[in-house]
């Protein structure tokens, strides 16, 4: 049996990462908050908050004095 030109054809299933795109900004003192909050996963519950208070401090003082990046 052949294909009906006319029906539309599925799409193709999509693929899934085993691994989580990496966000990195170039900005090294926001790009080592990033890291430490990507390490979330291996760390108890009990520590995340404080890694999310001390990456919202250093994100906070990282917007309020930009370093000039080359």
């Amino acid at each position: 049996m052949s294909e009906d030109p006319d029906l539309p054809v599925p799409d193709e299933p999509e693929t899934i990462p085993t691994e989580p795109e990496r966000v990195r900004t170039g900005v090294a003192d926001v790009d080592e908050v990033i890291a430490a909050v990507e390490q979330l996963e291996e760390r108890p519950v009990e520590e995340h908050v404080a890694v999310f208070e001390t990456a919202h401090d250093r994100l906070r003082r990282a917007l309020d004095h930009p370093t000039e990046q080359a």
